[in-house]
């Protein structure tokens, strides 16, 4: 039978190489590669990161068919890329996830991360908008990396890491100003009327930011916009998410599903449990195309886990339910490769080996 994997991030690759072992798959994505996303901040200041967790779709799909173009329609029979493709399908998982300006290739993709590290490496000073994880272990990296330089975070919000509890937030907030970046709440940068020559940045208090060079780390889209008149639009939320069943089926449909941070599910939007999503949808897949009953489909439980935000290579602050760490310790629990070994182990690929 076919099944089409619409968006090659951590949720839709592990599954389309999975699913090939018995399957006809086609994995539709832009780019030509898949990278692991929590190591992407890691790999703008330490290139060799970048390398190893910068890996192209055809080293683990094997057994399938990859299209390199962006899905733009869902009909009850196809899916519609931009390039005027019409896949044909018998079962769709969509997992297009957040919406990004991505490069195409993996050269194209290790070259920006050299281009942003000699912008790192060269700037005395260095502006990040966007206090979220992304800003916020991007400035801890920077700031453990280059102490000498100036990092300011300038955030829109009362606190940093508003999708966590406020303890954990001023954890993070005391760990950042302990290594000299300045963080500025409840402010924000026009990033529109922004140039690529300017130093000089005007926040929407009035006050002034000085930096050789700036990141933008505030939050992307939902992937979603290209389903807005499909046969799935009547499933979309009010954020643009799939609202779908404990099977992992959009609005119930028998041969759509959704994984990843597409999904309404209510928990926190992580890595791990995206590929915890693709592992039960392949699971119900390869039950529904041996003849199986509905009723005996894998039920997915969104979950409870912890939330973690790293502080550089050694440091992290962690918030359980109803206890929060940081500083050394919980940054034991979480290994200096950010788990590309074990994701790249589970593309079925040598996570010593670097991929061309």
């Amino acid at each position: 039978m076919r099944v089409v994997v619409v968006g090659g991030g951590i949720a839709g690759s592990v599954l389309a190489k999975t699913v090939q072992q018995f399957a006809d798959v086609v994995l539709i994505d832009p780019k030509e590669f898949f990278e692991v996303p929590w190591a992407d901040l890691r790999s703008t200041v330490e290139l060799s990161f970048a390398e190893r967790s910068v890996i192209n779709h055809k080293e683990y799909l094997k057994n399938g068919r990859l299209i390199t173009s962006a899905a733009i329609d869902l009909t009850d029979k196809e899916v519609v890329t931009a390039d005027g493709c019409l896949i044909p399908y018998d079962y769709v998982v969509i997992a297009t996830g957040h919406t990004y300006n991505s490069v195409k290739t993996r050269r194209e993709r290790l070259q920006k991360f050299q281009e942003d590290n000699l912008k790192i490496r060269c700037a005395n000073s260095i502006m990040i908008v966007g206090g979220g994880p992304t800003g916020v272990e991007l400035a801890a990296e920077i700031a453990l990396d280059y102490p000498d330089k100036k990092v300011t975070l300038v955030h829109s919000g009362p606190r940093l890491l508003q999708f966590i509890g406020p303890k954990a937030a001023a954890k993070a907030f005391e760990w950042l100003k302990s290594r000299n970046v300045e963080v500025l709440l409840e402010q924000s940068i026009d990033l529109d009327s922004i140039s690529p020559t300017d130093r000089e940045f005007r926040t929407s208090t009035g006050e002034l930011v000085l930096a050789d060079y700036y990141f933008s780390c505030v939050g992307k889209p939902i992937g979603s916009s290209w389903l807005q008149e499909s046969i799935v639009k009547g499933y979309l939320d009010r954020k643009g998410r799939l609202m779908v069943d404990e099977n992992l089926r959009v609005g119930g449909l028998p041969n759509v599903f959704a994984i990843g941070d597409i999904t309404d599910i209510s928990e926190m939007k992580q890595g791990v449990l995206a590929q915890r999503h693709a592992l039960l949808v392949a699971k119900n897949l390869k039950l529904l195309m041996r003849g199986g009953n509905d009723c005996k489909l894998a039920r997915y439980r969104p979950s409870r886990t912890s939330a973690r935000v790293s502080l550089g290579r050694k440091d992290a602050v962690v918030q359980f339910s109803l206890i929060t760490f940081s500083g050394f310790v919980p940054g034991m629990f979480w290994p200096r490769d950010l788990f590309t070994v074990k994701t790249t182990k589970l593309l079925g690929l040598d996570s010593k080996q670097v991929y061309l």
